[in-house]
């Protein structure tokens, strides 16, 4: 029987929990797409710190509805706009480094985008670069394996996920 890397860190998840280690930190992501003649593109940025491919994502921040936070995200890391779900359509986990050296488990909830808008100039524009690929190119281009089924699954039918 097949279990994605998906459904098996998710099962890890769940039976870390259970015995008292240190819950996730949550994260969310923007995947943003559009659909050309050619089919459906989906967008990656670099990372700042390694320059390895990404979809945009942070931390949600005061008050914010999570799909917010994720629209945000995609709006300061990439300068795309557009409509978000307001459904994550999966989550993988990764851990971030942080500058004590430790690394932070986090869980990132997954909001496709569909982007209508993208802006010359954002704020971390010369920090990042950007690039639309094939959602089979881009579930290649990433190091997660969890995300890169989440981008190939979404490939497939993204109207059908975003919904």
């Amino acid at each position: 029987m097949f279990i994605s890397h998906q459904k098996r860190n998710h099962l890890a998840e769940r039976i870390r929990r259970l015995f008292g280690a240190m819950p996730c930190r949550v994260q969310v992501a923007a995947l943003p797409w559009r659909k050309t003649a050619y089919g459906v593109e989906v967008m990656l940025i670099t990372s700042r710190d390694t320059g390895r491919w990404v979809i945009p994502k942070g931390w949600p921040e005061g008050q914010e509805d999570l799909y917010e936070s994720a629209a945000r995200e995609a709006a300061e890391e990439a300068g795309l706009f557009g409509s978000v779900s307001r459904f994550e359509i999966g989550r993988y986990y990764y851990g971030k480094r942080q500058p004590s050296g430790m690394e932070a488990r986090c869980e990132v909830l997954v909001f496709p985008m569909e982007i209508d808008q993208v802006a010359e100039k954002w704020p971390e524009r010369k920090k990042r670069k950007r690039k639309w690929f094939s959602p089979q190119a881009a579930a290649a281009m990433v190091r997660e394996p969890d995300l890169g089924e989440l981008i190939s699954a979404f490939g497939v039918n993204p109207r059908e996920s975003a919904a």
